[in-house]
């Protein structure tokens, strides 16, 4: 093998399996939303009970939020996708995320019914 081509440093067989974890970004949309939680469609299949961060995009503000997923299920499957429909309820939110939560759901109910 050529100098050029070889590693920095010496990989080692690892005896027997060690766990890991990979974080993802991947873009999903969020279909509906509450104080506690959201139904997100998504193109990739979350593990029921993991926990995960989520970036969401309310209006002009942007947060990021623990959660939990709670249920999963395929929603579409097309020719060269699938996309998952899952819950998750969000856990250990700062109570600023929780007013900018609150606040997004307001302005929402309040466009609804046509209040300024």
């Amino acid at each position: 093998m050529n100098d050029d081509h070889r590693r920095a440093h010496e990989r080692h067989d690892l005896p027997g399996h060690v766990p890991g974890e990979v974080k993802i970004y991947h873009s999903m949309a969020i279909r509906q939303l509450s104080e506690g939680g959201a139904l997100i469609e998504i193109g990739v299949p979350l593990q029921l009970d993991s926990l995960h961060d989520f970036r969401l995009a309310l209006g002009e503000r942007s947060i990021v939020v623990k959660a939990r997923v709670v249920h999963s299920h395929i929603s579409t499957v097309g020719s060269d996708r699938v996309t998952y429909r899952t819950g998750i309820e969000f856990v250990e939110l700062s109570e600023a995320v929780m007013k900018a939560i609150a606040g997004f759901i307001d302005a929402l109910n309040s466009q609804r019914l046509g209040k300024p």
